[in-house]
This record gives structure tokens, C-alpha cells and sequence, in this order.
């Protein structure tokens, strides 16, 4: 398999368990002590780096660090998006778009000497 769609699949993956981890307990535990939602975070987190050190190291034999980077923020946001609207049930706002350009704004920039044929 093509190792950019190798990571891309493994950091779709592991941003799935990331924000999870990260967020789904504020609807999931949000009654019960913040100890236990802590402990379940770590344990959802696991299956995230599982899944991401392998992303990043199969990722880094044909992108550089800061590539690697900007392409975990757009995948985060891609998967973040449609979390927060239909998971946690948040507006969707004109700010996610805003933001959304601006991430493909930092990918046109890490990624141009590849899109434009040459060292920038």
C-alpha cells in the first residue's frame, strides 16, 4: 500500500480514539469523577498511540517532521468537525470553515515544494 495512504488511514484511525479520548468524556462521564474519566482517557489514548507511532513512523520514510504535523492537524479537524456536530451536538459554525482554510492554507505551504516541483 502507498505509505502516504498507509498514514493517512492509520492517523484517521488514531484522531477516531484521539478525540474520544480527549472529549467524549464530557458527555459520556460528565457526572462522575474527573479520576475515573481521566482513566478511561488513558485507555482510549493507548489505542490512539497504537495507532499513531506506527502512522508516524511509516509517514516520516516519505514526509518530513513538520509535513507529518500539519497532516495530523487537518486529519484532527476532519474528524473533529463532524465529532463535534453530530457526537456532541455543537452548532456548526462559520468558524469551522475559517479554520478549515487556514489548515489548507499550512498544507499548500508544508507540502508546496512537492505540489510545485522543487525546494522552497
Amino acid at each position: 500500500m502507498n505509505r502516504y495512504l498507509f498514514t493517512i488511514m492509520l492517523l484517521s484511525c488514531s484522531n477516531v480514539f484521539m478525540t474520544f479520548a480527549w472529549y467524549g468524556h464530557l458527555r459520556n462521564l460528565s457526572r462522575s469523577p474527573w479520576i475515573i474519566a481521566a482513566v478511561v482517557s488513558w485507555g482510549i489514548a493507548l489505542l490512539e498511540y497504537l495507532l499513531q507511532v506506527p502512522a508516524n513512523r511509516v509517514g516520516h520514510e516519505v514526509m518530513s517532521i513538520g509535513q507529518l504535523k500539519i497532516l495530523q492537524e487537518v486529519i484532527a479537524l476532519s474528524i473533529f468537525i463532524p465529532f463535534a456536530v453530530l457526537y456532541m451536538k455543537e452548532k456548526l459554525t462559520l468558524d469551522y470553515l475559517w479554520a478549515g482554510l487556514c489548515l489548507l492554507g499550512a498544507v499548500f505551504f508544508i507540502f508546496r515544494a512537492k505540489f510545485c516541483g522543487g525546494a522552497a
